[in-house]
């Protein structure tokens, strides 16, 4: 655990070393994206390196006779070590990496030792690119200090090639480096997008839920409420000692409701799935039980399936309201098509009044829920628009408004 907290400091950035401190990405330290040419051109070049240094150290003479097996194990043992390395410095581990880098270079000052300068050199240069391409920067140029002495005793122009060659690792290590932070930086950023694309497709997913389900619990609110109002008429009727005839018939009503509620769900599936009836058509197949007027102005055009179900579940609360509250009052829709968004206004003329005063649906105005203008509110505000309800007069309007 301590060991993964002192990498997520380095990788960070940590320890006020800022980026000098901090070690490449590791989608940077992979071939994750690396073009298969140029997998094959980088391989090629080891495979070619490789030969002309085992090649170097029999034609120096420096390992005939007993010692003609040493340069194959010489080599066997970096492998293993730039292997082991590879590994060690996707984990982030820096003694393990710098350990690993040191068994090379040792092998390098035998190559040296035993009178091979041109494979100690290739070998510390490799070990130096490494340095440079993989480890945290700041440690990267340390190494190759640690390795220019090496360089000036190889070399056989002295301090000058010495110099050359270390600019030349040092450019070389460093291109590379940014190379593959560049590649890495690309990965995330792809990452990163495919991220917020399943988050965002998460998040619609359960918009269309939340959307569905108010579409489902609209509906039957709806037919339950003008279910309840039937049914509450004929509790009425039933204590006031009215006629079988009477009651049956609401109770028929009421049953009427419920499968058009059944339907009315289905229509609102559909509706959710694109699958619609213009608006205007809606409002004048709702308004004939109601034989309410209906006025519709506006060039007629497409709404959104949002838009479109606002307008009609407002129109058909409001005159459920108008059926529950003010039965027998004249009713007008008004649906007007605007540049921007579409207006809805249903009014009512308030319910008659009885010679005793009272209007004829005041035992029923306690019946129903209470929520029915709460909801409709909701449904504009969360699509940007607004409703206003209330009494006008001895009547009651409801207007809604929403972005189109």
């Amino acid at each position: 655990m301590d060991e993964k907290r002192d990498r997520g400091r380095t990788e960070s950035g940590g320890g006020g070393g800022g980026a000098w401190c901090t070690w490449p990405s590791r989608e940077a330290l992979t071939r994750v994206g690396v073009p298969r040419g140029r997998v094959v051109l980088d391989y090629s070049m080891i495979a070619g390196l490789s030969v002309w240094v085992l090649s170097g150290c029999y034609t120096s003479g420096a390992f005939d006779g007993g010692y003609a097996l040493v340069p194959p194990l010489g080599f066997g043992l970096c492998v293993a070590a730039a292997l082991g390395f590879h590994h060690t410095t996707l984990d982030h581990r820096a003694a393990a990496s710098l350990g690993l880098l040191g068994v090379m270079a040792l092998c390098g000052l035998g190559a040296y030792t035993a009178g091979a300068p041109t494979a100690a050199t290739v070998m510390w240069i490799v070990v130096s690119v490494m340095a440079m391409q993989r480890l945290p920067l700041a440690v990267g140029p340390a190494t190759v200090a640690v390795l220019v002495p090496g360089f000036v005793e190889a070399d056989e122009t002295g301090i000058f090639g010495a110099a050359v060659t270390t600019a030349a690792v040092l450019l070389a290590g460093y291109s590379l480096r940014l190379d593959a932070e560049a590649r890495g930086a690309g990965f995330q950023l792809l990452a990163q997008e495919r991220l917020a694309r399943e988050a965002e497709a998460a998040s619609a997913a359960l918009a269309e839920r939340a959307r569905i389900a108010r579409e489902i619990h609209d509906v039957l609110a709806h037919s339950l409420s003008a279910q309840m109002v039937h049914l509450e008429v004929a509790r009425l009727q039933i204590e006031a000692g009215a006629e079988r005839a009477e009651i049956l018939k609401l109770v028929t009503s009421a049953r009427s409701m419920a499968r058009e509620g059944l339907a009315e769900t289905r229509h609102a599936l559909s509706a959710l799935r694109g699958d619609m009836a213009p608006v205007e058509d809606y409002l004048r197949e709702l308004a004939r039980e109601d034989r309410a007027e209906v006025d519709v102005t506006g060039e007629r055009r497409d709404l959104t399936a949002e838009a479109s179900q606002a307008v009609r579940r407002v129109a058909q609360e409001a005159l459920t309201n108008v059926r529950k509250h003010a039965p027998g009052a004249r009713t007008r829709i008004r649906f007007a098509y605007g540049a921007h968004d579409v207006s809805l206004e249903i009014r009512d003329s308030g319910p008659p009044r009885t010679p005793d005063g009272t209007g004829p649906g005041q035992g029923l105005g306690s019946s129903g829920s209470g929520y029915g203008l709460l909801g409709m509110r909701e449904r504009a505000e969360l699509l940007g628009g607004s409703l206003d309800a209330g009494p006008e007069g001895p009547g009651f309007t409801v207007r809604l408004r929403v972005p189109a």
